[in-house]
Parts: structure tokens; C-alpha cells; sequence
């Protein structure tokens, strides 16, 4: 989800939602699109926003995130297994503590169960992170990290490190440690996604379906009464099975989804040719 600010005096959840709004705003929506409006002459087509995605790709997209959240749960589970050498315990005491204030902090968040508040949830948690995230780490960092596409360089035509470049940043910008994995990982995949669909509205979808996801899952949990910690858990444990067969699908859904892209593509350019 989106990154936390954690605040030392008490606020009401209330407060907390909108302080985070305009965080959020201000940090991660305003500056890319400030950005391409005075360095672009077309900022839209800058960002990668001036077209929208065919409903197959589009839905090819959200079934791979479906697929994929055994998958981050398992990689959450592993990264957290993680422990740092004893010369650096006081900054892995650290590093727990900010994980579990961000957790407590998104538990607050979360903790709606009426209809109102999962929509603002959403709203909050799921389109405005995943519009304004994207717009900085793979919309604004990740062009400037590959350069100009019309460039002959190494970098422009294989965007690899761009895109781990970006995803890195944007895993540490979340200040969960314990996460920083399985977060890389989606912040990767989001990289690729743009540039093999060349819409920045793509990576801006799968952003959305994983948060959204969390949001939906957590409401229904609380007005059921079940435990969330089993949600978390799906995949590992008595659920390993799950989360290798989820890791098995999800690098067949990448493939299957890079291919499809691909002939899309090709199908457009033959079109236009005719």
C-alpha cells in the first residue's frame, strides 16, 4: 500500500486519513505531473498516460495479481525470516520497530466495516497510491533512470537496471524493511509491465488490484470475524503448497503476459500498416 508517515502525538484515525491524503499528494502525485508539464511539450504522452490498455490485457493484468498473492505472502514470509549480523542489532531493533508501527498504523486504517468507509478506503489506500506512485517511480524515475528512448545507449534499449533502479526505490520509500522483497519484486514487474505494454496505465491496474485486494479481504475479515493473521499466512504454512503453486503460475502469468503483449504489439502495428 502506500507509504506511511508515523506521528509521535495522537491523532484521530480520521485525521491520520486525511494527513495521509495529502501526503500522498504531495510527495508522490503532484510532483510528476508538475514535472512533465514544464519539461514536455505533450506530457501526457510523456508519462505514458495518453492511451488506456485493450480489456484483455487489461484483465490478463488483474488475474496476474490474483494469482500472484500467495506468491507475495510466502516472500513476505521469507523476507521476514531475515536477520541481520549482531553488529547491527540496534539498527534490525530499529528497523521492527518502524514495521510495526507502520502495521499498527494500517490496522487503524483499515479497521471499517461499513460500505462508506471501505470506499474511502479504497479511495485512499488503492486508487491514489496507485495513480501517484506509479506517476513518480515508473511514470517520471524510471524514464529518467533509462533515458531517452530515442537514445542508442545499452541502458535505453534494455531498461533492466530502470527498472530495478526505480523498484528499489521504491520499495525503501515504504519504510518497511520486513516487506522490502516482495515489494522490489512487484515494483519490478510493474517496470516491465510498462515497458512491454507501453501504457503507464498497466502498472497503475496491477498497483490497484494489490492494494484493493488487502483493503477488500480486510473488511470482509472483520464484518466475518475471521482472523486476518490467516489471510497474512496464506501461502506459507499448513498453505506452503499454495504459495509454490502460486509461485509456479505467477512465472507462467508473467511469461503468458509478456507474449500477449508482445502479439498485441504486433497486431497494432499491422493495422496501422494496413
Amino acid at each position: 500500500m502506500g507509504s506511511m508517515l508515523l506521528f509521535p502525538q495522537p491523532l484521530s484515525v480520521g485525521s491520520l486519513k486525511w494527513v495521509q491524503f495529502i501526503q500522498t499528494a504531495a510527495m508522490f502525485l503532484f510532483p510528476p505531473l508538475c514535472m512533465a508539464y514544464l519539461w514536455a511539450q505533450e506530457p501526457m504522452k510523456w508519462l505514458k498516460v495518453e492511451k488506456f490498455q485493450s480489456f484483455k490485457i487489461s484483465g490478463f493484468a488483474i488475474l496476474l495479481m490474483l494469482v500472484a498473492l500467495p506468491t507475495i505472502n510466502l516472500l513476505a514470509h521469507i523476507n521476514q525470516q531475515m536477520a541481520l549480523p549482531a553488529f547491527l542489532q540496534p539498527l534490525e531493533a530499529w528497523m521492527k520497530n518502524q514495521e510495526e508501527a507502520a502495521k499498527h498504523l494500517t490496522e487503524q486504517f483499515l479497521n471499517v466495516t461499513t460500505y462508506s468507509g471501505l470506499i474511502i478506503n479504497l479511495l485512499l489506500m488503492a486508487v491514489l497510491p496507485a495513480i501517484a506512485e506509479e506517476l513518480t517511480f515508473r511514470g517520471v524515475l524510471q524514464r529518467l533512470f533509462q533515458g531517452s528512448e530515442t537514445s542508442k545507449s545499452q541502458t535505453a534499449k534494455v531498461p533492466h537496471l530502470a527498472i530495478w533502479g526505480s523498484a528499489i526505490l521504491f520499495s525503501a520509500i515504504h519504510l518497511q524493511f520486513y516487506g522490502f522483497i516482495p515489494r522490489m519484486l512487484m515494483g519490478a514487474l510493474f517496470g516491465y509491465a510498462l515497458v512491454w505494454t507501453g501504457s503507464l496505465w498497466t502498472p497503475i491496474l496491477m498497483h490497484f488490484t494489490n492494494n484493493a485486494m488487502a483493503v477488500i479481504l480486510y473488511f470482509v475479515a472483520l464484518r466475518q470475524g475471521w482472523n486476518m493473521d490467516q489471510i497474512d499466512a496464506i501461502g506459507t504454512g499448513n498453505t506452503l503448497w499454495l504459495g509454490i503453486a502460486s509461485v509456479v503460475l505467477t512465472i507462467v502469468g508473467i511469461y503468458a503476459f509478456r507474449r500477449s503483449t508482445t502479439m498485441s504489439k504486433a497486431s497494432s502495428r499491422t493495422s496501422s500498416g494496413n
